[in-house]
């Protein structure tokens, strides 16, 4: 099991729901990998003939990746309507890592290795991960086991984000680095979490996704940096281009009463995939703590909290 402080990926609010509105929401479990990959053998070797075409022999598998369940995905992705935009899709995104995000991949790619350098690989160390991020010498203090953690559910292998908007000083925060800072160290962040759910495919036989579990308790409706949220909405736009078919279902937890509802007014008019895609709930387990490595550490809180985020995320 993955324990990250501040791998995470928020959705700061209702409007940016629909991004991920194309992806299923069953378990991971019940795709296997290899499965996946035997039949679409052709066609993933397609696509890394055209990574093949625009690389050069200098280019690290970190700008470049090798791992097919990268590929794949660009197969499972529902958003593309033809293999010409799938194609010009994944151009795009190997254009950025060998320019503007190479430095982003290069470091993630690193840190991972660091984080699963003991000899069998399954114990985590995330002080590389958080060392290596982007400007984390700014915004690790800010961005803590308090705010955010990743975990895993045991039922499926999926990757859980979970962020407390609420607890984050976000004025604080961005009076210490710029809106592309921000966004550089969101990115990093996104393609650690990418590349661990493709490694991790391969090695459970599951396609591994990433549910965002989003804890509003606490959140103000007005205020807060308007800079904090123009880094999330750039970063998130950027990350469904550079990440397709990775995103399982958004969940907003103990919503404030008041945009509870609104929520109950506007959701009937979302698309049927929208709210196939988004739940809005009480958790308990969350509401209640004060530190997340309690959902994330053996006992009864975490035993709660996987109980009912695993219905959450799978249920209709």
């Amino acid at each position: 099991m993955i324990r990250a402080a501040c791998i995470l990926v928020i959705a700061s609010s209702i409007s940016q729901i629909q991004i991920a509105a194309a992806f299923s929401t069953s378990p991971s479990s019940t795709s296997s990998v290899q499965a996946l990959l035997s039949g679409n053998q052709e066609q993933i070797q397609s696509l890394k003939n055209v990574a093949k075409s625009i690389s050069t022999d200098d280019d690290d598998a970190a700008v470049v990746p090798t791992n097919d369940v990268f590929y794949l995905r660009y197969l499972l992705e529902t958003s593309y309507e033809n293999d010409e935009e799938r194609i010009e899709a994944l151009k795009r995104n190997l254009e950025w890592r060998k320019s503007d995000g190479k430095h982003i991949v290069m470091s993630a790619h690193d840190a991972i290795k660091a984080a699963r350098s003991d000899e069998n690989s399954k114990k985590w160390n995330n002080k590389p991960v958080e060392q290596a991020a982007p400007h984390s010498d700014r915004i690790g203090k800010y961005l803590t086991s308090v705010q955010c953690i990743t975990t895993s559910l045991p039922s499926s292998n999926d990757l859980v984000y979970i962020v407390r908007a609420g607890k984050i000083d976000d004025k604080a925060l961005m009076s210490s680095v710029s809106v592309d800072e921000m966004i550089e160290f969101f990115l990093y962040v996104k393609e650690v979490n990418a590349a661990i759910a493709d490694i991790r495919s391969v090695e459970t036989d599951s396609l591994i996704k990433v549910i965002t579990c989003n804890d509003l308790s606490g959140v103000k409706l007005v205020g807060g940096s308007s800079d904090f949220r123009s880094a999330l909405s750039l970063s998130s736009k950027k990350a469904v281009e550079l990440y397709p078919a990775l995103s399982g279902r958004s969940l907003l937890l103990n919503l404030p009463s008041l945009l509870g509802a609104l929520v109950k007014i506007f959701t009937p008019l979302f698309p049927d995939a929208v709210r196939k895609r988004i739940r809005f709930e009480k958790c308990e387990p969350l509401k209640n703590v004060d530190n997340l490595m309690q959902v994330v550490k053996s006992g009864d809180v975490r035993d709660e909290f996987i109980e009912q985020i695993d219905m959450l995320s799978y249920g209709e």
